[in-house]
């Protein structure tokens, strides 16, 4: 009895040691679209964390301590880049003194490179121009094309870093893209609505939006990249909206709506609350899921 009971413990572990053996990416990720997209490629051939929420603004996140310790211990550190994080993220990187994850290491992916950027800044760049990116606009996500190209580029890399699953990433890799080429196809009456209509949009973050989409920005509540809009700013929005038709003004959760609702008041706009990350809001808990609430918000609001 005794060493039957041995026997199947032995087999117990020969049959989950292969498992154990096998050593997983550590992989975090700066927003939770680079997350949700490095788990769909990386699959169960990696573990996944990410900084910040999909209901904060990724410029402003505090840098916790906690942080600081998944850093410390990862294998690739997978952010947006465009200077998206400069306010916190050489902070972390500090702390957490990990080579691998560094500028020059090969867990160190910034997501940017894989990407066409949009509103490249032409001559000098000061304060006076707002919170303008020197190296160009990085809300670049919210082009589903992006979301093919940043699935791609976590491929590649996790191949690089483990050759032993490559396979299995580009196995994953292609699933995803089948999945968003699915969506795709089921959001073009969405696309068709929104084509060439009028909008309004609160930041600069909804320009890939717009790039992909077909919207038009007439114009934008902020005067300029994070400038809150001025009563003089504000009375050109409105002669806008009227002049335009234009039915929606786009902004993010995180901004306070009470001047676009003044705005709403005075012209019948409505005021449009659009998710442009992963768990920005309730139920929307994915990539795909994303994109596609978004395209179904703002056709229903152009139509």
């Amino acid at each position: 009895m005794i060493r039957r009971f041995a026997l199947l413990l032995l087999a117990g572990v020969l049959a989950i040691a292969p498992h154990a053996a096998e050593a997983q990416l550590k992989v975090v990720t700066s927003t939770t679209d680079l997350y949700d997209i490095a788990k769909e490629v990386g699959g169960d051939r990696i573990t996944a964390a990410h900084i910040g929420e999909g209901y904060q603004d990724p410029h402003f996140i505090e840098a916790k301590p906690s942080f600081v310790l998944q850093l410390r211990n990862a294998d690739v550190w997978a952010f947006v880049g465009l200077d998206l994080e400069i306010g916190w993220m050489p902070l972390l990187l500090d702390g957490a003194r990990n080579p691998k994850i560094r500028q020059g290491g090969a867990g160190y992916l910034d997501a940017s490179t894989a990407i066409r950027v949009l509103d490249r800044p032409n001559g000098n760049v000061d304060r006076s121009m707002g919170d303008v990116h020197t190296q160009g606009n990085p809300h670049y996500w919210l082009d589903p094309e992006n979301g093919r190209r940043i699935a791609r580029l976590f491929q590649s890399r996790f191949s690089q870093l483990d050759p032993a699953n490559a396979a299995t990433y580009a196995s994953n890799e292609r699933a995803f893209e089948a999945r968003l080429n699915a969506a795709e196809k089921g959001w073009q009456a969405d696309l068709a609505a929104i084509r060439g209509k009028p909008v309004v949009a609160w930041h600069t973050s909804w320009r890939y939006f717009a790039e992909y989409n077909g919207m038009n920005i007439v114009a934008f509540m902020e005067p300029k990249p994070g400038v809150p809009p001025s009563p003089s700013h504000l009375y050109e929005v409105i002669q806008t909206v009227k002049r335009t038709g234009a039915k929606a003004i786009v902004m993010e959760p995180f901004y306070d709506r009470k001047v676009a609702d003044l705005v709403a008041k005075q012209t019948g706009i409505k005021v449009l609350i659009l998710p442009p990350s992963v768990g920005g809001v309730r139920g929307i808990t994915d990539y795909i899921q994303l994109m596609q609430y978004d395209m179904a918000q703002l056709a229903a609001a152009v139509r």
